[in-house]
């Protein structure tokens, strides 16, 4: 049992990497594709934040009696994918919106259809 509450922030990661993964998988409407990438990737922002922790670290600015410092570079990195992922999940709606205002339709299936059509 100590095993599941020592590593539950693993296994959130894990949940929401699933989730999202099905999610993407699993449906034919383009917004929802777009929130379950979401979900994956902030699931991989939460594993890149769990490793980069360390316990009893302290930021790293040289002081007397710190010996153990945290590396500030995963959390750096994450935030930068922060960005990255928001202009992503932009141009992904942008697209969105396009394909709805071309086919009519946001379902997947149903503008495969169309395209055999035209």
């Amino acid at each position: 049992m100590s095993f599941i509450v020592d590593y539950y922030n693993y296994w959130i990661v894990v949940f929401l990497m699933m989730a999202g993964f099905y999610i993407v998988i699993s449906a034919n409407n383009l917004v929802k594709k777009i929130v379950g990438l979401n979900i994956f990737q902030t699931s991989v922002f939460m594993m890149y934040i769990t490793i980069g922790k360390v316990t009893d670290g302290s930021a790293p600015i040289v002081a007397d009696g710190i010996t153990t410092y945290s590396n500030p570079l995963p959390h750096v990195l994450i935030l930068t994918a922060i960005v990255v992922g928001v202009a992503t999940t932009a141009v992904g709606l942008a697209l969105v919106v396009r394909i709805k205002r071309a086919y009519g339709t946001v379902e997947e299936n149903e503008f495969r259809d169309k395209e055999d059509i035209i």
